[in-house]
């Protein structure tokens, strides 16, 4: 089977890429994985075992259609992970995340319908639904987005599912919760804590620390991902959750034990614009109908994460892993 991953220098498209190249996810070793990936910030061949003669990894834009043209072809599927992906950097300034992430799953899936491409799952987030102050999102509740980013995440979302509803483009989209793990770029929450805290310096906390995310291991996440490649029903929606919940209070209260710092190191900052206060979503039906469960658990994952950190410096002290917002 040929697989082309899109963002897959990235830190989620990088570990699913690994995962079928090591049969993490029950493939032999007929798989085949070609990485395409624009290699901004966060993205780093580092993530990727680029010896490995099953894959191929090819520098570029998903905006670019006839690069498309000439790569897409025989390969089986796609899962595109390709977006900006930073709510703070989409609030400086939200053409960069409107043109990558709506522009560039259309250019995408255009692409896919020249190919003949027979399976596409475009890879969200939950955040496309907004905030909700008790019980869980369900897949069929609507799109109602707060951030720039999160609005060009639904954007995309609608485009996928166009395209499976007006063309018969075999797509289908993943919601996935916050998530954590080895390689994520030290702008996002998790790493950026981790790496501060590790090397003395303080943490910001948004406003009271009060928001609730659901936090998803990033192995898990790809498990998901490789289920619904499999066995999804095309023009469907699988939310993924990790089934933790956690203030960020809560989780910093964690980080800050693991990485043997105190309170003195956290700073309160002013709340983020628009900030969400809670996420959550409902996992039933990616759980009935394709038997996923969640199988890292939260306690061991984090203790895990920062290990991994701690051991490896040289990737996140690295020129390009260096640039997180302060």
């Amino acid at each position: 089977m040929n697989i082309l991953v899109t963002g897959g220098a990235g830190f989620i498209g990088s570990r699913y890429a690994r995962g079928l190249l090591d049969g993490d996810f029950g493939r032999d070793g007929e798989v085949r994985v070609t990485v395409l990936d624009k290699l901004t910030y966060a993205g780093n061949t580092a993530n990727l075992p680029l010896h490995d003669p099953r894959l191929t990894f090819v520098k570029g834009d998903i905006l670019d259609g006839p690069l498309l043209d000439g790569l897409l072809p025989g390969h089986d599927a796609v899962v595109h992970f390709a977006a900006e992906s930073h709510v703070d950097r989409s609030l400086l300034g939200a053409s960069e995340f409107v043109t990558a992430n709506v522009l560039g799953t259309q250019t995408l899936l255009d692409g896919c319908l020249r190919a003949g491409v027979g399976r596409v799952v475009h890879v969200s987030t939950d955040e496309v639904y907004g905030s909700i102050a008790a019980g869980s999102w369900t897949e069929d509740a609507p799109l109602l987005p707060n951030s720039p980013y999160a609005a060009s995440k639904a954007g995309s979302d609608m485009i996928a599912r166009a395209y499976h509803r007006t063309h018969g483009l075999p797509v289908v989209i993943t919601r996935c919760s916050n998530n954590y793990g080895p390689y994520q770029y030290v702008e996002k929450l998790v790493p950026l804590f981790v790496t501060r805290l590790l090397t003395g310096r303080e943490v910001p906390l948004y406003g009271d620390g009060s928001n609730v995310r659901e936090w998803l291991h990033v192995d898990d996440h790809c498990r998901a991902v490789q289920l619904v490649l499999e066995r999804g029903v095309p023009g469907e929606v699988y939310n993924v959750g990790g089934g933790v919940e956690l203030t960020n209070r809560e989780l910093t209260g964690r980080l800050v034990e693991l990485c043997g710092a105190d309170w003195s190191s956290v700073r309160r900052v002013s709340d983020r614009k628009g900030h969400d206060l809670r996420y959550s979503v409902n996992s039933d039906k990616i759980r009935r109908e394709l038997g996923y469960r969640p199988a890292v658990p939260f306690e061991d994952g984090l203790a895990e994460v920062v290990r991994w950190y701690r051991d490896n410096r040289w990737w996140w002290t690295a020129p390009a892993t260096a640039g997180a917002l302060p």
